[in-house]
């Protein structure tokens, strides 16, 4: 079920289930998984992109592996916070990916998570190769990590 509402979304997870982080890029997602206690999202692999049943096989089995008990995707919203083709594409991707699952899926805001990825990669004397190996999962974990700290000062709020 896709949850647009962060606050609906909270409301849906099961407990002590971890979360997973999508990163949708043409080629590639990244994908980062959170602990059972939604405090820490880890990059967790870069899925190279074939063709959506393939795709979705692999982050089901993800999904599997890692208990997890909902999926967050990045929203690649313009700098103005318009939501333009690529917006539209992960909406499809959600769409699709709700025929195969029951968990929630929710969106959150990725404008500049690939630049945050890129600057600690840089901070980290990667190597391009290397940079270019993990950016995405990065990105994915700076996406769910927004999510994880919006969960918890949801948690602390009320």
């Amino acid at each position: 079920m896709i949850i647009e509402d962060m606050a609906d979304f909270a409301a849906a997870l099961p407990p002590r289930r971890a979360l997973i982080g999508l990163d949708l890029g043409d080629k590639t997602i990244g994908v980062a998984v959170s602990d059972s206690l939604l405090s820490v999202a880890s990059p967790f692999e870069t899925v190279r992109r074939k063709k959506f049943g393939t795709d979705a096989a692999r982050l089901l089995e993800i999904v599997a592996m890692r208990d997890v008990g909902g999926i967050i995707l990045g929203l690649p919203r313009n700098m103005d916070g318009s939501e333009g083709p690529r917006c539209q594409s992960t909406r499809a991707f959600a769409r699709n990916l709700e025929r195969l699952t029951e968990l929630p899926i929710g969106f959150w805001d990725e404008r500049l998570s690939t630049v945050a990825a890129e600057r600690a990669l840089l901070e980290a004397d990667a190597s391009r190769k290397r940079r270019a190996e993990v950016i995405d999962s990065i990105a994915a974990s700076y996406i769910l990590q927004g999510v994880l700290d919006r969960l918890r000062h949801m948690r602390t709020a009320n």
